[in-house]
């Protein structure tokens, strides 16, 4: 029996050109715009578990990498220590409820590393100890922000430019983040324009990130969204997705799907949700969800419903998943724009979630070697690590 004696959370940065901050002056969710000849400076953490008899797991997060989330796998690593790692089940289990008093986002990439060590050490690729069936995946281009400033994604007809762009690259869908100032009028233009330029041979999709002020702001944007016939309406209002009588009222009115539930954690919830009716789709993320198992368990509990779900995001664990499930439909690319790079940590083994990863059919692959079937850049990871790097030995 393997046993872990050893965990490394190890944080560390990178610069991404052409980014900035703008007027938000901290990393947020979703608050980047183009600034050419700009600089930003990231932060991700890279996590690796080590067991007794010489095994180890890896995994470098995409869009948990951020202090408040850091905070929380520090606090949850030294928990591995001495546990078998194949007995994932009861590690979920005592993780989820030692991370009880907090949002949980600590918790996922410990499991995801955790499913690596394993699939690396019987020679196996995490995707096909999930099932999987599919070997590339289609993908659907997911944009940055809209912003005020010059470039990017700085008006309704760059949008439609970009979106045409991006059909044309052989994206099977394209999902529009509009304005943080959440205005009715431009955040429906731009569904309408988006719709036009593509015509119908490529899917539409829209989440204002909830930055529409009011749900009367909502339905009118929803309304839009109907006209496009669009595939889903995501997290559209500043209930920030958790009211599940607001988002029933919404349902009730509009003939979109509502995807809701990116910001409710857990099986539980997310069950509850949709059987009080919040939602049409269910929206879920290794990373935000407890892992490969915490997803594996929602998209399991929303099948038994009926229901389709959506994996949030993109990266090695997300590509494992949505190859072994059956009622999903596309593989994000998030975020990108027009000279804007998707912000992801640094490989060597060629794995890409850059649009030119694309294939000519418009998907992405699934890795197929052993665990998560990628090399991560360690020597850089190390040379930039922060001084919150912790190591843990049993």
């Amino acid at each position: 029996m393997s046993t872990i004696n050893e965990v490394e959370v190890i944080p560390f940065t990178f610069t991404v050109p052409d980014l900035d901050l703008g007027g938000h002056r901290a990393m947020g969710v979703s608050n980047l715009r183009y600034s050419k000849g700009a600089s930003l400076t990231v932060m991700r953490y890279a996590i690796r578990v080590a067991t007794d008899d010489g095994h180890e797991g890896f995994y470098a997060t995409h869009w948990v990498g951020t202090e408040a989330a850091l905070g929380q796998t520090l606090m949850l690593a030294p928990h591995l220590l001495g546990r078998n790692p194949e007995q994932r089940e009861i590690i979920y289990d005592d993780l989820k409820r030692e991370v009880r008093a907090y949002d949980g986002m600590g918790h996922g990439p410990l499991d995801i590393a955790l499913w690596d060590l394993v699939g690396r050490k019987y020679g196996m690729s995490v995707a096909t100890m999930l099932g999987a069936y599919r070997t590339s995946l289609p993908t659907y281009a997911s944009t940055h922000h809209g912003q005020e400033t010059p470039g990017g994604l700085d008006s309704i007809e760059a949008f439609a430019e970009y979106a045409l762009a991006c059909r044309e690259q052989g994206f099977g869908g394209f999902k529009i983040h509009g304005w943080h100032d959440g205005d009715k009028r431009r955040e429906a233009a731009v569904v309408l324009a988006v719709r036009e330029a593509v015509g119908e041979g490529m899917e539409v999709m829209v989440d204002p990130g909830c930055e529409l002020r009011t749900w009367a702001d909502a339905l009118y944007v929803g309304r839009a969204c109907d006209e496009a016939d669009c595939l889903w309406y995501e997290d559209p209002y500043r209930d920030s997705s958790v009211s599940v009588q607001g988002q029933l009222l919404l349902r009730e009115k509009l003939k979109t799907p509502l995807l809701v539930s990116e910001h409710i954690r857990g099986p539980e919830q997310k069950a509850a949700f949709a059987l009080a009716g919040g939602c049409d789709m269910i929206h879920t993320d290794p990373e935000y969800d407890g892992g490969i198992t915490g997803l594996m368990k929602i998209a399991h509990m929303a099948e038994a419903l009926g229901m389709d779900i959506q994996v949030h995001a993109c990266g090695p664990a997300h590509r494992a998943c949505i190859a072994a499930v059956r009622n999903t439909h596309f593989y994000e690319l998030a975020l990108i724009g027009p000279g804007m790079r998707n912000l992801v940590p640094p490989y060597t083994c060629g794995y890409n979630d850059q649009p030119d990863g694309l294939d000519a059919d418009g998907r992405m692959p699934v890795p197929t070697g052993p665990g998560l079937g990628v090399t991560y850049d360690w020597d850089y990871i190390r040379a930039n690590a922060t001084s919150a790097a912790r190591k843990f030995t049993l």
